[in-house]
């Protein structure tokens, strides 16, 4: 038989619509890996389907190899262990860390009868390590070898809490309620606890309280519990979703009348509890979906009946909306918050058409209110992906690629929060085809491209790792359908180089003093070497870590960069052809035995660029930042007590600071705001809380949480005239509960009446005709005939689930609805 290992990683927060966007969360604690069988003979090596001809050449360039020496193969070999779950058939494998530093790791094995099966339910066991994944011990015993569900049964509490949840897999019909394992020593021992329903979803806990619980019910009851899942209260019905706000803050959405597809109609009320679940205050409704994100509330509403769809802000939790100056959006389009925090919201507003694949960035003022144009024709593929992505080892960098008109994916990169973007440079050590000598830029791979099983990873950094990017690209006039190699920057995304031929798996650790990396899709489908490099990725050593290569599944590390621990997961068959989970754990500790000393560090000031001003150079966002970095040539340990040591120094304003005010674009090649052809009148009328404020502006202001001073100050006023306007405690809805007089509706029956049957045919026959054309639509990119690509010997995420601790995710091809994550 031929096995194909499904890797599933990430972690995907649906809040807004049918169609998420799935990013990968680099400091997630729990991750799956999947087996699927396939036709064919174990022992056959398959070959990798042939390419795409009309693809340009591939750039050339050397990876840096240092050879490994015998006393360091030694090291490593006296500090690998591998562990075979003999005997385990599970078909999925779910690894979880719990808590910080705490070393322990649970893994979950679950087999689940076939789909066409006339049995239910299935079987799983539970492991247990306290050294990193050393060793492995079988703890099935501790819940009396249960069938934990296979989607969100393993959970973990956040932070260095030792909180664990099992989730048991209960038959619906049989049973009153659920079953779960609760554990609040990291796995030692276990509490049976029954309970009064069935979860539809996986138990939440509060971001800093673990003994605080919510989770939603198959029949839509909200249930809360304050003790660690003891005692359950159910405190609401016809919930939808919900979120935790700031503090102990519950949002959550409900349909009044228990509607089937009310967020579709824009039938949901929004409520507040403050207080756990005692009181709650509804804080807008007729809505169709909402998000929490940095502090910003977030409603999408139509306000008059056949009227687009708008935003709706609120920063004080609920208590007063604004809306947000956005343009509107259609049936056919969407919102997407891309990322936030207290400061500024990036939001994506869908292009109008069914099939544009593109939109505009627009960047918010520190209210959520006020948005500015940042960046247009941002991708954002059919299948519900965008490439975005926040390069979190450099403040104010942010990456993501734009499709042209000509149908050229390409990479941009801003280094100021979306005040300009610009392509990517030539990596140094990389020579160009020659059939692109004079359109040169690296292009990188995001989830768009790992959707299309393009790339196996998404860009990876840390901010603890100052400056590392790690990402595939591809170099040339656009993003390429070849196979792309790793490239790595150690400034932030301003220079690049090429660092590994082909895709890999990769992985910081030890704060960036440590980057391991494995490769992906090998011809056989079969590894037995780890490449790691301790300089940041300028030259590699290659470790053979066992004698019996293994089907690669993933590489699997404790969250966050401090531990130099990493674990190789994969299978490899049994003598009865029968495959056997394998882990490989690697301390790479005993290899780096010194600490590093003042010796091995540098003064590094970030953001500088040669030829630059001196009195400006390094300036972003207001201020200089100097970093304390490890030396390349220091071979030493950060070590767990690694903290990172920055100075801070005010710059001068300049129109760099600034971003274009609403009604204001950036030309292009050019610092300087011009006045949009659609806003005609220099002053503009806001709505906020309920009073309307008039801005007067020359099109500029200050980027959110920048800190410059002195300099370029341009005119900017804000005045309160003394006009109400709207009603500020929640937007204005158009909601279907409001009360009309009775002669008032009796001639609006007799007005209307005539015409719905007509109406309604009309418009069940343009529904029919645009779903069968909307469900089959794909995008037409200049690589998307990868998609048609199959690799029986490769990794893939999947691209229909993933689950994760924070939840499953299912995606669908609507954009009926808005996305906020």
């Amino acid at each position: 038989m031929t096995w194909r290992l499904l890797v599933l990683g990430g972690a995907c927060l649906l809040l807004m619509g049918v169609r998420g966007q799935c990013k990968e969360q680099r400091n997630r604690r729990t991750v799956s890996f999947h087996q699927t069988q396939q036709d064919g003979d174990q022992r056959q090596v398959l070959s990798r389907p042939e390419r795409d001809t009309t693809a340009s050449p591939r750039p050339t360039f050397t990876a840096c190899k240092l050879p490994l020496t015998t006393l360091e193969h030694q090291v490593l070999d006296q500090n690998t262990h591998e562990t075979g779950f003999h005997g385990d058939d599970g078909s999925s494998f779910t690894v979880t860390w719990v808590g910080d530093g705490t070393g322990v790791i649970l893994v979950l094995s679950t087999i689940s009868a076939p789909l066409h099966s006339f049995f239910e339910g299935g079987s799983s066991r539970l492991y247990r390590s306290a050294d990193y994944g050393k060793s492995f011990h079988d703890i099935s015993h501790l819940i009396n070898n249960t069938f934990i569900r296979k989607e969100f049964g393993l959970l973990a509490g956040p932070g260095n809490s030792q909180q664990v949840i099992l989730t048991a897999d209960t038959p619906v019909l049989d049973n009153t309620g659920g079953v779960i394992f609760t554990s609040t020593d990291a796995g030692v021992s276990f509490k049976s606890v029954q309970l009064p329903f069935h979860p539809a979803q996986p138990i939440t806990f509060h971001f800093l309280n673990p003994e605080y619980l919510v989770v939603i019910s198959i029949d839509g009851g909200l249930w809360l519990s304050l003790d660690f899942g003891t005692v359950w209260k159910k405190v609401h019905e016809g919930t939808q979703s919900f979120t935790w706000g700031s503090g102990i803050t519950l949002f959550f959405s409900f349909s009044p009348k228990g509607t089937v597809e009310a967020d579709r109609r824009g039938e949901l009320f929004l409520k507040r509890t403050e207080d756990l679940g005692k009181t709650f205050t509804t804080v807008a409704h007729s809505i169709f979906s909402f998000g929490y994100v940095g502090g910003f509330l977030f409603t999408s509403v139509i306000e008059t009946l056949g009227a687009p769809r708008v935003i709706y802000v609120s920063s004080d939790q609920g208590e007063h909306f604004n809306k947000a100056q956005l343009p509107s959006a259609s049936t056919e389009q969407f919102y997407s918050v891309l990322d936030g925090d207290e400061d500024m919201i990036f939001m994506h507003v869908d292009n109008p058409g069914e099939e544009s694949y593109f939109g505009t960035v627009y960047t918010s003022d520190d209210r959520g209110i006020l948005y500015s144009k940042s960046l247009e024709r941002h991708l954002f593929g059919g299948e519900g992906k965008s490439d975005f992505t926040n390069v979190t080892s450099m403040r104010g960098v942010y990456l993501t690629n734009i499709l042209e008109e000509d149908g050229r994916i390409r990479t941009v990169i801003s280094f100021n929060r979306g005040g300009e973007w610009t392509l990517l440079n030539k990596p140094q050590n990389v020579e160009c085809g020659e059939d692109s000598r004079n359109d040169c830029n690296l292009h990188i791979h995001g989830e768009h491209s790992r959707y299309n099983g393009i790339t196996p990873m998404l860009p990876l950094s840390d901010p603890t790792a100052v400056g590392l990017v790690i990402a595939h690209g591809s170099l040339g006039d656009s993003i390429s359908s070849t196979r792309p190699d790793v490239y790595v920057s150690e400034d932030g995304g301003y220079k690049w180089r090429g660092s590994l031929r082909g895709p890999h798996h990769y992985s910081i650790l030890d704060a960036g003093g440590l980057v391991v990396a494995v490769e992906a899709h090998p011809m056989d489908g079969q590894i037995n070497t780890i490449k790691f490099s301790t300089d940041e990725g300028q030259c590699w050593k290659v470790y053979n870590f066992t004698e019996q290569p293994i089907f690669f599944a993933g590489l699997t590390s404790e969250p966050g960069t401090k531990t130099m621990n990493i674990s190789v997961w994969g299978y490899r068959p049994e003598d009865d052809h029968q495959p056997m989970w394998v882990v490989v754990t690697i301390d790479f500790q005993s290899l780096l035995t010194r600490e590093c000393g003042n010796q091995d560090y540098v003064q590094w000031l970030a953001h500088a660029t040669e030829g630059g001003d001196l009195a400006t150079e390094g300036c972003v966002l207001g201020y200089k930042e100097t970093f304390r970095r490890l030396r390349k040539l220091s071979v030493c340990r950060n070590g767990r007590d690694y903290v990172v040591s920055r100075q801070k120094s005010p710059c001068p304003c300049t129109r760099e600071d600034y971003l274009c005010d609403y009604g204001y674009y950036r030309h292009e090649n050019s610092s300087e705001c011009m006045r949009q052809l659609d806003t005609a009148d220099h002053a503009l009328e806001v709505c906020l809380n309920g009073e309307e404020e008039e801005l007067r502006t020359l099109g500029y202001r200050k980027v959110p949480s920048d800190k410059c001073e002195g300099g370029f100050t341009p005119l900017r006023i804000k005045e309160t005239v003394n006009r109400h306007c709207g009603n500020s405690s929640q937007p204005p809805t158009a909601s279907p509960y409001s009360e009309t007089p009775r002669e008032k509706m009796l001639l609006i029956v007799v007005c209307v009446g005539s015409g719905i049957v007509i109406l309604v045919a009309v418009a069940a026959a343009v529904y029919t005709v645009r779903r069968m054309g909307y469900g089959n639509r794909a995008p037409t990119y200049r690589f998307s005939v990868l998609q048609l690509r199959d690799d029986n010997c490769s990794i893939a995420a999947d691209p229909e689930s993933v689950a994760s601790s924070n939840g499953t995710s299912v995606f669908q091809v609507d954009s009926d609805d808005d996305l906020i994550e």
